[in-house]
């Protein structure tokens, strides 16, 4: 499959072209970045350390899409809607990986998927959806006499709070309890704050230093506690993810797809 990476030369675009290179069956087919930036021109392989490999770094997106089987994205929202537009006019396959979506965005992206096969997850890490999996499992077991809290921590880099993946950790633990999380999440707590409310599910979030990505549920009830925790210490995990979910794709029908229909969960 001939993959293209959309910001390429970010931390995580060079970890996604690097995982490209070594996975058997996927093939680096084009980079882009944004129009001005220095990478723009340069050869992809010196850019990420693999010796000249003859790709030149490239400011159009749309252009690339059209070289190109698959595309995986981990930029920002607003770009993400349009590289799912160019994918469905092209009937092109398109990862995203990219946090902070809107709702109005996420149903663009979803519109887009009528003419597109799009994968589409707050995070990309095999070990993440199945923890996402094991929490609707066990919210759906305990009643809401077990209060639910989500606690992250991310580097102090990160723009957007709670992560993606909480967010999504805590949509997964209010599908177990046959609720809506807008109608129930709490995002955060200060000052007086009264007694906690019965059913709801709270986020605490950190910040600091170079955490990749720390995310606990934790189900608290009388007596005791059970705890679903995945620690993330390097970003290769949602690089390999990715990967694996473009090749899922060969062969299948324009939607939008999750990371559980990619593990078959």
């Amino acid at each position: 499959m001939k993959i293209g990476i959309v910001g390429c030369a970010g931390r995580m675009g060079q970890m996604l072209v690097r995982e490209v290179l070594q996975t058997p069956g996927a093939h680096l087919a084009g980079g882009t970045e944004r129009p001005g930036t220095d990478a723009v021109g340069r050869d992809i392989g010196e850019l990420v350390g693999f010796g000249k490999l003859g790709i030149a770094v490239s400011a159009s997106a749309a252009e690339m899409f059209q070289h190109v089987d698959a595309v995986i994205d981990f930029t920002v929202p607003p770009a993400s809607v349009e590289h799912a537009k160019i994918a469905a006019s092209l009937g092109k396959v398109l990862i995203i990986g990219t946090t902070g979506m809107s709702e109005a965005q996420s149903r663009q992206v979803e519109e887009q998927a009528q003419k597109a096969r799009i994968v589409m997850a707050p995070n990309m890490s095999v070990g993440v959806t199945l923890a996402a999996a094991l929490v609707e499992q066990v919210a759906r077991v305990l009643d809401d006499m077990y209060d639910i809290e989500i606690v992250e921590m991310h580097h102090r880099h990160k723009v957007d709070a709670p992560s993606g993946t909480a967010l999504g950790l805590g949509r997964a633990a209010a599908m177990g309890r046959g609720v809506s999380l807008d109608q129930v999440a709490c995002k955060s707590r200060d000052g007086q704050t009264g007694v906690r409310p019965r059913g709801e599910i709270g986020f605490a979030t950190l910040r600091g230093g170079d955490v990749v990505g720390d995310h606990t549920v934790i189900f608290a009830a009388e007596g005791e506690r059970f705890e679903i925790t995945h620690k993330a210490s390097s970003r290769q995990i949602f690089a390999k993810g990715a990967v694996r979910a473009a090749l899922w794709c060969k062969g299948r029908r324009h939607g939008l797809y999750s990371m559980k229909d990619v593990l078959g969960l």
